[in-house]
C-alpha cells in the first residue's frame, strides 16, 4: 500500500486544537479534487487540548513525537510517511492545503526541493508582523543567498514540497525552529535541484500566541547560518584582518607613518601584528570547520580542500613553521645583540621595537601552524 501513496502532507502539532482540523479537511480535499492517491500526517508533539483525537477523526494519521521542537515533531512525521513526495506546512490555517497544484508539478518535473514564496505569492494584512516582513525574513533570506549562493528568495516559508528519499541523505540533525533553515541550506550545499513557487500567507487562526519568538528565534536561525558557513564565519573575515595586519604593519614596520593628521608608530605596529595573529587564527579555525563538516557529513565534500588535505600536510605544516618560528628567533637574536651593544642598558624603544613586534608575531604564528598541521591530522585520521 506504500508504494501507491505519491503525496504525504505533512504537519507539525503542538496543542493545535482551533485550526487542525480546517487544515486537515483541506488537505483531504486537495488530494480528492486532484486525484492523487495520498495521506495526511500529524507528528503531534505532546499535545494536552486533544489534538490526537482531532486529528484522527478528521482522516489524519497521528505521529507521536517525544522530543520537543518544531523541527522534531516535523521529522517525526516525514520519518513516518509513506509518500514519493511530502508537503510540509504549519497547522495554524496561515496556509491553503487545498492548493497545492505548483509544488506538485514542481516536483513531478524533477526538483529536489520546491520552495513556497511569501512575498511572491501575497502576504494578507495582519499574516507576517512588521519586523518579521521588512527585517527578520528580507535579512536571514539575504545572508542565506549570499552564504550559500542560493537563489531562494523566501529561505523561511514554513510551506515546502521535497522527495522524501532526501532526507536521509541530508542528514537533518536540528529540532528547532531552525529545522527550517537546515533543510534549504542542505540542499542547496549538495546542489540539490531546487524551484520556488508564490505561496499565499494568511492570519494565523488560532487565538493564543504563535509559538514563534522573533528575536530568540531570529538569533538561531542566524547562527545556524553563520555555523553552516566557516567561510562567512571565520575564513573571510579571518583574511581580511590578516592582510589589514600585513598592510598596516608593513607601511611603519621601517619608520613611522602620517597619515590623515595622526601618526603611526610602533603602537599601531603592536595591533597591527595582534590583527595578523587573530586573522590567522580565524583562517585556520574556518578551516578545521570545513574539514570536520566533510568528515562528518554535515557538509559535502570539497575537491580541491580534499586534496590539501591529502598532500602531507602535517610535514609542509612543520616545515614551514619551523622555517617562520626560526625567523622570528633570529630576530629576536637579532635584537638581544642590539641590547648587547647598548651595554644591556635602555635602548630606543621605537626602533628596537620595530624589530622584536615582528619577530615576536613570527614566532607565536610559527607555532600555530605547526600545530595546527598536527591538529588537522587528527582530523583527517581515517576511520570507520
Amino acid at each position: 500500500m506504500a508504494d501507491d501513496i505519491e503525496l504525504s502532507i505533512v504537519m507539525p502539532c503542538l496543542n493545535e486544537a482551533e485550526t487542525l482540523e480546517k487544515c486537515i479537511v483541506k488537505a483531504k480535499a486537495y488530494l480528492a479534487r486532484s486525484g492523487i492517491a495520498g495521506e495526511v500526517v500529524i507528528g503531534d508533539n505532546g499535545s494536552t487540548d486533544g489534538s490526537q483525537d482531532i486529528a484522527r477523526k478528521a482522516g489524519a494519521r497521528v505521529v507521536d513525537v517525544p522530543s520537543r521542537g518544531y523541527g522534531a515533531a516535523l521529522m517525526g512525521a516525514i520519518e513516518g510517511s509513506r509518500g514519493k513526495y511530502v508537503v510540509m506546512g504549519d497547522s495554524d490555517d496561515s496556509y491553503d492545503f487545498s492548493d497545492l497544484d505548483l509544488f506538485v508539478e514542481k516536483l513531478r518535473e524533477g526538483n529536489d526541493l520546491v520552495m513556497g514564496n511569501r512575498f511572491e505569492g501575497g502576504i494578507r494584512p495582519g499574516a507576517m508582523p512588521f519586523l518579521h516582513r521588512y527585517l527578520g525574513n528580507p535579512v536571514l533570506s539575504f545572508i542565506g543567498r549570499l552564504f550559500f549562493k542560493s537563489d531562494i528568495g523566501d529561505f523561511h516559508c514554513g510551506l515546502r514540497g521535497f522527495r522524501q528519499d532526501i532526507v536521509k541523505m541530508l542528514g537533518l540533525q536540528t529540532t528547532g525552529m531552525e529545522f527550517a533553515s537546515e533543510l534549504v541550506v542542505k540542499s542547496t550545499l549538495f546542489k540539490l535541484k531546487i524551484a520556488e513557487v508564490p505561496t499565499v500567507l494568511s492570519p494565523d487562526g488560532r487565538s493564543r500566541p504563535p509559538h514563534l519568538r522573533t528575536w530568540r528565534d531570529g538569533w538561531r536561525h542566524l547562527r545556524f547560518l553563520l555555523i553552516y558557513s566557516p567561510r562567512w564565519l571565520f575564513t573571510i573575515p579571518g583574511i581580511v584582518l590578516m592582510l589589514a595586519g600585513l598592510v598596516v604593519g608593513g607601511a611603519i614596520v621601517h619608520g613611522p607613518k602620517h597619515a590623515f593628521g595622526v601618526t603611526l608608530d610602533t603602537n599601531t605596529l603592536i595591533y597591527a601584528g595582534t590583527a595578523v595573529i587573530i586573522g590567522f587564527q580565524a583562517i585556520v579555525f574556518g578551516l578545521f570547520a570545513r574539514v570536520y563538516g566533510m568528515q562528518t557529513g554535515f557538509l559535502p565534500k570539497k575537491q580541491m580542500l580534499e586534496r590539501f588535505t591529502q598532500q602531507g600536510t602535517l610535514e609542509k605544516g612543520l616545515v614551514g613553521g619551523i622555517l617562520l618560528f626560526l625567523l622570528g628567533v633570529a630576530g629576536a637574536i637579532f635584537a638581544i645583540l642590539k641590547w648587547q651593544n647598548a651595554g644591556f642598558a635602555n635602548l630606543v624603544y621605537p626602533e628596537i621595537l620595530r624589530v622584536v613586534i615582528p619577530s615576536a608575531t613570527a614566532i607565536i604564528l610559527g607555532n600555530q601552524i605547526m600545530l595546527a598541521a598536527f591538529f588537522l591530522s587528527v582530523l583527517m585520521i581515517k576511520h570507520k
